[in-house]
């Protein structure tokens, strides 16, 4: 766990438990209604978000929540970018903050824990996949952690009555490609029902 301090409480970084659900389904509805970051247009529900969770744990990958005086401010996730046997050292991001902890620093917090926890688990790669081409903070939060423009998805989605682009950003994790892979995620992908789509990435 990370716990940094501000002019206010403490902000505390660590991994989400089941009771944490509520509140993470509760994000994750105002960035689908009301924000580009993803790319879903229908709300899932806390069985749903809670489904989502135990799989990105069942790959041995972390799911972090940011908490301060007991309120779960944002949660930031890393999946298999695709579930192919080949992509298991290749890991996307995915994080999402309440409208009142935008700008605050905590998706940048949040990000660098879960960079961490990624390569303790052996991923060499990470991908940020930012929906709308126009999301200035979380393409600026991913490039304060060295990830780097490798390219852009034009009108790739459509919502809210305009097409949006996708903004593709990389950074190595740990040796990256310098070396042969080991550790967590050197097994195969656990096969899931009902795969995940991975979704655009905001952050601030």
């Amino acid at each position: 766990m990370t716990t940094t301090t501000s002019s206010s409480s403490p902000l505390l970084i660590r991994p989400s438990l089941e009771g944490d659900i509520a509140a993470i389904q509760q994000i994750y509805e105002h960035a689908v209604l009301h924000g580009t970051g993803t790319f879903e247009t229908d709300v899932p529900d806390r069985a749903e978000m809670a489904r989502r969770r135990t799989e990105v744990l069942s790959r041995s990958l972390p799911y972090l929540v940011a908490e301060r005086d007991g309120q779960v401010l944002g949660y930031a996730y890393a999946n298999y970018f695709r579930p192919r046997l080949a992509y298991r050292y290749f890991v996307e991001d995915s994080i999402y903050l309440a409208p009142q902890a935008q700008g605050q620093g905590v998706g940048r917090l949040l990000l660098a824990e879960l960079i961490a926890r990624c390569e303790a688990a052996g991923a060499r790669q990470m991908i940020a996949v930012i929906g709308d081409s126009q999301n200035l903070g979380s393409i600026g939060v991913h490039r304060s952690h060295g990830f780097e423009d490798v390219g852009v998805m034009k009108a790739a989605g459509w919502k809210f009555g305009k097409w949006l682009d996708v903004v593709l950003m990389q950074r190595q994790l740990g040796q990256g490609d310098t070396s042969s892979p080991t550790g967590a995620t050197a097994t195969a992908p656990a096969q899931a029902t009902a795969p995940v789509t991975p979704d655009p990435t905001p952050a601030a």
